[in-house]
């Protein structure tokens, strides 16, 4: 089939990548502009496009510039902007969602998935529509979420969504009857700051959902302290919260139901490193507070 491509992150080039490797004939990909990475002044293209141009493929940076180009189908994995009308109406598109839909349509449905606490999700292939992934789906993967990253867990969708991609587009029963999304709809809303704030009202659950999402930060001793990796466990079960916790060679967080002890962390300023080998050089007093 001859295909246009719309994506832009890294988990967008595994379905890319599978297309180019099923004989699809991918003639244009659209991808959000390059943009400035890094320390440096120097302009870096997105995931996607450093993919497109490997392969020789022409890439464009605006829906608008497909004005003119010829195509069975348009696929859109993580573009990052609502598709116009205008363009809906040239060729039919399909979209690689990373949510069990209708729960978790928008933004973010793999970190709401796991904010949640949600037990399973998955991978669907949809059919895009002007409203806010309403279309009706042509195929899904369910995924346990089980104690999965976000990295991970989209990772895994990533990859098994590529490969229902082609299924489906190599399967006309699959591509003329779609099925309508039933159930009550949940919206993933955009992450912020905010989203990833550990408090000490959270339960060792809650925090132990923030830290998983990779982003996960609050102030210790009143600076600003970036939490990489955590896990809930036993011990000063009678901290207060909001209390820095040393119990034996573990350093842990005390929230509203126990202790959230930290694995790997990084300073305000400093580099990550194991939670032990910050413990031992921050020199905190033994009422150290969090927040």
């Amino acid at each position: 089939m001859r295909l246009v491509f719309l994506g832009t992150p890294e988990p967008a080039v595994p379905s890319f990548e599978a297309l180019v490797a099923a004989g699809h004939e991918v003639v244009c990909v659209v991808t959000r502009p390059d943009r400035r990475r890094g320390r440096g002044s120097e302009m870096s293209p997105s995931p996607v496009k450093a993919a497109a141009l490997a392969h020789g493929i022409p890439v464009v940076h605006h829906v608008r510039d497909l004005e003119g180009i010829e195509a069975d189908w348009g696929i859109v994995v993580a573009y990052g902007a609502m598709i116009p009308a205008a363009v809906l109406a040239r060729f039919p598109m399909l979209n690689v969602h990373f949510s069990l839909l209708p729960r978790w349509r928008g933004a973010a449905p793999v970190e709401r998935a796991i904010l949640a606490g949600d037990t399973e999700t998955g991978v669907g292939i949809m059919s895009l529509e002007e409203t806010l992934d309403t279309g009706p789906v042509h195929g899904e993967i369910r995924v346990p979420v089980g104690e999965k990253t976000a990295s991970e867990l989209t990772a895994e969708l990533a990859r098994r969504g590529a490969a229902l991609l082609v299924d489906v587009l190599a399967s006309p029963e699959r591509l003329q009857h779609a099925r309508a999304q039933k159930g009550a709809p949940t919206y993933a809303e955009k992450l912020n700051s905010d989203t990833f704030h550990l408090t000490p009202t959270m339960t060792a659950v809650e925090a132990g959902r923030v830290v998983r999402l990779e982003r996960a930060w609050c102030h210790v001793a009143g600076k600003r302290f970036r939490v990489l990796s955590a896990h809930e466990g036993e011990g000063a079960a009678d901290a207060t919260p909001g209390s820095v916790v040393a119990f034996g060679p573990h350093v842990g967080l005390a929230v509203a139901d126990g202790v959230i002890w930290l694995d790997r962390v990084q300073p305000e300023g400093g580099r990550p490193m194991e939670a032990s080998a910050w413990w031992a050089g921050a020199r905190l007093a033994s009422d150290a507070i969090w927040s």
